[in-house]
């Protein structure tokens, strides 16, 4: 393998089968743009640079992530155009070739490409495999001695004799040359209905001496090109599997992996449980030794050791060390439980911090508040948190205990140690170790329900 060598990316256009005013290579394949799976297995292999080329103006650059350089396509068509709107910011030494709606590329097969490159000294290498229908790709044809001699492409098949039709081995469209030779003969092959083709330099090549040769691998999945909708579909359900599995050999159980999405960028410690019908989103983390659904969806979340979190719904929330959540909880952005802490059937928190070992265990809405360590809220308590104008926090101390049908009316404190009477609107603090209680005496009318029948008669 050589110290560093340059990717180029082809990322160009819009893609008008995707039916989308978003361009092809920035679509999504498990929360991932698709070129950037490419530009990620690309630095994961060792590339020094990776070069993404691009149409001004096709919102391709817009979409890159940080340290991918860009090089805008000009003019001319085809791929060997493509390649040479790179010219200027190429150094020497070896260069990949990839197209950016390719993702399922993958690095071990990209650095074994480039190290088989270098090891023959050759001026280009192709990709090649004998691993899929060969119908509609360029076959490999070799000499008497195996060795490459051309590509016959086979898109349409009138004239191409049978035995040439026969052959499996097919070229995948992804390639390394070194630098100089390849943009020298770029300048030299001829356009074909408009087009420069980049297939074109071997045949200069090999005029030349430089040798081209292939490397054959045995995944076909990495030739899988998105081009529609019902391609993204296919890239999504192949790259599923391989995180699912990736995370399971790290000791991480599925209980329904066909059911279960996980994102790219999501981690999962190792003898965490996976249930049924989960959705791991985002930049979602979770620890060792947790216990996620049946059914829960968790985006942008960091969940901390040994929670459980069954039937519910987060967003960019923190989950702490041992806390149990669901079922049936929807916790918000800025929603913050701490270690031990419990969140019950049909709770809502947002923007709220529940302290260490603290209980909402059911029917309530907690937003915009600190609650202490160790309270335990009563079913239906509410923190009545907006004015009509602004939001205002709620704050209860510790070891506080709000009996049913709470209202806490913003902004109020409840102080340590603090209890609530039941059906209590609390709109003054409560001292600490105090009893707030804010209703009105009961009545009893006698005799109320005789009056109503007698008045429906």
């Amino acid at each position: 393998m050589p110290d560093a060598f340059t990717v180029l990316i082809m990322a160009a256009g819009k893609g008008t089968r995707m039916r989308s005013e978003t361009p092809k290579v920035l679509h999504r394949v498990c929360g991932k743009p698709m070129v950037e799976w490419v530009i990620d297995t690309a630095r994961e292999a060792g590339a020094g640079r990776v070069v993404c080329v691009v149409r001004p103006g096709d919102g391709v650059a817009e979409g890159l992530p940080e340290q991918v350089e860009v090089a805008e396509q000009r003019e001319g068509e085809g791929t060997g155009a493509a390649v040479l709107a790179a010219r200027e910011v190429v150094d020497e030494g070896p260069v990949v070739v990839l197209s950016g709606d390719q993702p399922l590329i993958t690095s071990a097969e990209l650095g074994a490409l480039v190290e088989d490159h270098v090891a023959q000294g050759a001026g280009a290498t192709l990709l090649t495999t004998d691993g899929l229908n060969p119908a509609g790709y360029g076959r490999i044809v070799r000499d008497g001695e195996g060795k490459f001699e051309r590509i016959v492409e086979t898109k349409y098949t009138e004239g191409v004799p049978p035995e040439q039709l026969a052959i499996r081995e097919v070229n995948l469209g992804t390639y390394v040359f070194e630098a100089p030779s390849l943009f020298e003969a770029l300048d030299e092959v001829a356009t074909e209905s408009g087009e420069r083709y980049l297939t074109g330099v071997f045949p200069l090549f090999q005029a030349d001496g430089r040798r081209v040769t292939t490397h054959l691998t045995n995944d076909a999945t990495i030739a899988l090109g998105v081009n529609d909708r019902a391609d993204l579909m296919t890239a999504e359900e192949l790259a599923q599997r391989r995180i699912i599995e990736s995370h399971a050999r790290a000791g991480v159980t599925f209980q329904g992996p066909a059911s279960t999405r996980v994102e790219a960028h999501v981690t999962i410690g190792a003898d965490t449980t996976i249930a049924a019908g989960v959705n791991l989103l985002g930049a979602t983390s979770i620890a060792e030794r947790c216990e996620i659904g049946p059914h829960s969806t968790l985006t942008d979340c960091r969940v901390e050791a040994e929670a459980k979190i069954f039937h519910s719904y987060a967003v960019e929330a923190q989950i702490g060390e041992g806390v149990t959540v669901g079922p049936f909880a929807y916790l918000r952005p800025g929603t913050q439980l701490r270690r031990g802490a419990k969140v019950g059937t049909f709770v809502e928190i947002k923007n709220s911090d529940i302290g260490e070992g603290a209980k909402v265990p059911h029917l309530s809405y907690i937003g915009d508040a600190d609650v202490g360590e160790g309270s335990n809220l009563g079913a239906s308590t509410i923190t009545a948190n907006y004015d009509g104008r602004k939001k205002h926090r709620t704050r209860i101390g510790k070891g506080a205990k709000t009996s049913v049908h709470t209202s806490l009316v913003a902004p109020v404190d409840v102080g340590d140690r603090a209890y609530t009477g039941a059906g209590s609107v609390i709109d003054e603090d409560v001292p600490e170790g105090a009893l707030g209680i804010a209703r009105p005496r009961q009545t009893n009318v006698e005799g109320y329900a005789d009056r109503v029948e007698k008045d429906s008669q």
